[in-house]
């Protein structure tokens, strides 16, 4: 009882909620027939309900699309062509582009070639029937027969932008996965070069050490001083690069800053980017501290569209320039603690930090020193 139980917890939470939130105004197409009192108002009936079935249909049984599809916008056409009701129709005209989002162009084609002909051959019949009945139409007769007939483009850029947005997520996190593959080979790289010379040094004092024992033990005890100073050492440099490892790189900081920029519709570009992922982790990590100030405040204050992250480096310096296109307005505010760590931070790295208004918006300059660590 309990596995049973469980399955249907399951199928429960995979239902697809959202694709019946439009069932809403079904009860709308219900309401023209009833009470029903002609044979023809119950057919319309029970098309409705025909409709309602292929709908669930469409929604929950993919294998079955290729038929349910095409019968659904059938039933929808029939209530066009035969009962003036161009509404009905509206409902396959956004499911069914939404489904088709992730197929090629082509069957979105064919769809709404059939939803066209059968909306249009509806205002055909609808002429014939009664060629005077166009004459009478006022604006809100034309403006709901303007929205069956945009729904399925409206429904498909609506999707395919939400599917782009996704893919462009899933982009974001496979490059968050590359910067986090280099930085462990950049980890590597530094223990193999630094940490295994060294041990291998230590190990071949100690063999000698050893040795000397028995031989000269009067040079044994230098050996040893040898050994604590090359430990001592090693020591010193284990805690350099745990320290690097807690420093952000300019990547890491980007990836992120991008995606809150996004959020807030500003939009970022850079210049000289991929040269400033190959500066000293200690530079790209006090310049990363600073990014991540310079660039909040442009949400927060700026109120830009755009802002732009240029790196640069000369003979004697490395330079980022961030530059929005923000209101501007005064360059320092009272109690700024953002502008206040990021001059503390470049004046500790021995470099200098600028801000100044750049047309109508902001101008931050930051500049450290090279071949002096910061």
């Amino acid at each position: 009882m309990g596995l049973f139980k469980a399955k249907w917890r399951l199928k429960f939470n995979r239902i697809e909620w959202t694709s019946y939130v439009w069932l809403a105004y079904l009860p709308y197409s219900f309401a023209m027939y009833l009470p029903a009192r002609r044979a023809t108002d119950w057919f319309w009936l029970a098309m409705l309900v025909a409709f309602l079935v292929l709908y669930v249909l469409v929604v929950e049984m993919n294998r079955w699309r290729k038929v349910t599809i095409p019968l659904e916008l059938l039933v929808t056409g029939l209530f066009a062509v035969f009962n003036a009701n161009d509404y009905l129709i509206i409902f396959p005209g956004w499911q069914v582009p939404f489904i088709l989002g992730r197929q090629p162009k082509k069957y979105f084609y064919w769809f709404v070639s059939g939803y066209y002909a059968f909306l249009c051959a509806g205002l055909v019949r609808f002429y014939l029937v009664d060629p005077t009945v166009f004459a009478h139409w006022q604006s809100n007769d034309l403006l709901g027969l303007f929205f069956p007939f945009i729904s399925p483009f409206l429904s498909d850029a609506f999707t395919r932008s939400m599917w782009r947005k996704r893919q462009l997520n899933q982009a974001n996190r496979r490059l968050e996965a590359i910067v986090q593959r280099d930085e462990r080979e950049r980890i590597a790289r530094d223990l193999h070069d630094t940490l295994g010379q060294s041990f291998s040094m230590i190990t071949l004092k100690t063999e000698l050490a050893k040795k000397l024992l028995t031989k000269a033990p009067e040079k044994v005890p230098h050996e040893l001083d040898d050994i604590a100073q090359t430990s001592r050492e090693n020591l010193q440099l284990v805690r350099s690069i745990v320290n690097d490892l807690h420093q952000q790189s300019l990547s890491e900081v980007l990836l992120t800053q991008s995606r809150n920029l996004a959020t807030a519709n500003v939009w970022l570009t850079t210049t000289g980017e991929q040269a400033a992922s190959q500066w000293p982790t200690e530079i790209q990590g006090r310049f990363a501290a600073g990014l991540v100030e310079a660039l909040t405040n442009v949400i927060r204050h700026a109120h830009a569209n755009q802002v732009n992250v240029a790196f640069s480096a000369s003979e004697t310096n490395y330079q980022v320039v961030v530059v929005d296109d923000g209101r501007g307005g005064g360059v320092t505010r009272n109690g700024s603690n953002g502008i206040g760590g990021m001059r503390a931070r470049m004046l500790e790295g021995h470099g200098t930090f600028q801000i100044s208004q750049s047309g109508r918006g902001t101008r931050v300059t930051l500049t450290l020193p090279k071949g002096e660590r910061t």
